[in-house]
């Protein structure tokens, strides 16, 4: 089991009760976008279905990933995640897009 930091946009933070901007949550196997998302889900159920499809387990569209100021949302969803976010570090951030023109 290892101890990973997540950082969580205002919005998410609210839903979930939450007063800091990050969490630290423990994940079971490899850390991946998968296995911190459902960590995060089962830590806060207030945001099942808010940051991926619950029947699709996709992420939402205007939802996005970074690992080591890296955008990682369009990697695979069980891709390893950098050593840092891993091993605490460097936290796995979770961001919303915005659209406009």
């Amino acid at each position: 089991m290892t101890a990973v930091r997540v950082a969580l946009p205002t919005h998410l933070r609210s839903l979930a009760g939450l007063q800091r901007s990050e969490v630290e949550l423990t994940v079971d196997g490899p850390v991946t976008q998968r296995s911190i998302i459902d960590a995060l889900e089962a830590s806060y159920p207030a945001l099942a279905g808010t940051v991926r499809d619950r029947a699709t387990d996709r992420r939402r569209p205007f939802v996005r990933f970074f690992a080591c100021r890296q955008d990682v949302s369009h990697e695979p969803p069980d891709a390893l995640l950098p050593d840092p976010v891993a091993t605490g570090d460097e936290p796995f951030v979770v961001l919303g897009a915005i659209a406009g023109g």
